[in-house]
């Protein structure tokens, strides 16, 4: 059986840091999370990151609005958001509703409070290897492996999916750490021999069971980055861990590994924030 990478334990320890933190500082972190829509998983998601802040001292505000709210009041709120001095970091819950102008809410959020790193100021910077704010699940990515002590220079990692939210940052944010990066997606030929040579496995599609014992060798390390409802609504990540587990070196659980990260990173990049504002 391979070593289980627990984002969960991980996470709990770093709260502790961060709660550390806060308590020292005059005034509280504050997050501001806008919901456009009422999506069940971002619900979810917003819940998660609400108990997390409130746990380590932070101050959350959540701002909802309806799907068909026009971007124009969002982006006025948001200038707000960033004249407010209270608020140190800004953050928008995607995905948007379709035929929604995310990019253009994204890019009114001051590249200073952009704790999700999503605005092209701070892509660039992710891009040019002057990282401000990395997006909190690549950040996420990096964290548990630093933190359980695995080597990325000179590593050869692959990375299932491209999204920008996940598989393009990941890659830049592993590139800027001397790893060499291969990005696979739908149009790559013969998955399975890209992704058996790698030392270090990502895999973020969304496609329960995507990597096979036959998609991994033995020494490997495999990050599961996939979240999938089921018809019996349990969680599962896009690699059969069942098997694969019994191959590689070391694998993340769907849920409790890199999710828990996530969320982590995410008040890491508030506190940053708050040291670049305050």
């Amino acid at each position: 059986m391979s070593k289980i990478l627990d984002g969960k334990k991980l996470s709990n320890l770093l709260a502790l840091k961060l709660a550390r933190k806060i308590r020292g500082l005059k005034i509280k972190p504050k997050l501001v999370i806008i919901q456009i829509g009422d999506l069940a998983e971002s619900n979810t998601y917003i819940r998660n990151k609400k108990a997390f802040g409130e746990k380590i001292g932070a101050e959350i505000l959540h701002k909802r609005y309806r799907k068909n709210t026009k971007e124009s009041r969002i982006i006025n709120d948001i200038k707000n958001y960033n004249r407010d001095s209270s608020v140190h970091g800004v953050m928008v819950q995607l995905p948007a509703p379709k035929n929604f102008d995310i990019e253009r809410v994204l890019e009114s959020i001051d590249p200073k409070k952009d704790v999700d790193g999503l605005t092209a100021i701070n892509t660039k910077h992710l891009f040019d290897n002057h990282e401000a704010f990395v997006p909190a699940t690549a950040r996420g990515i990096l964290s548990l492996l630093e933190e359980y002590k695995i080597r990325l220079t000179g590593k050869k990692i692959v990375i299932v999916g491209q999204s920008s939210l996940v598989g393009r940052p990941a890659m830049l944010a592993l590139l800027n750490r001397g790893a060499t990066v291969t990005v696979c997606h739908k149009d790559t030929e013969d998955l399975e021999k890209e992704t058996k040579r790698a030392d270090i496995l990502i895999t973020a599609v969304g496609k329960p069971n995507l990597i096979s014992r036959k998609h991994v060798s033995k020494g490997q390390m495999v990050v599961d980055i996939g979240i999938n409802v089921l018809k019996n609504k349990k969680i599962a990540g896009d690699v059969d861990f069942q098997n694969v587990s019994k191959i590689v070196k070391a694998i993340t659980p769907v849920p409790g590994g890199v999710g828990p990260m996530t969320v982590v990173s995410l008040f890491q990049n508030l506190l940053k924030a708050y040291a670049l504002q305050t």
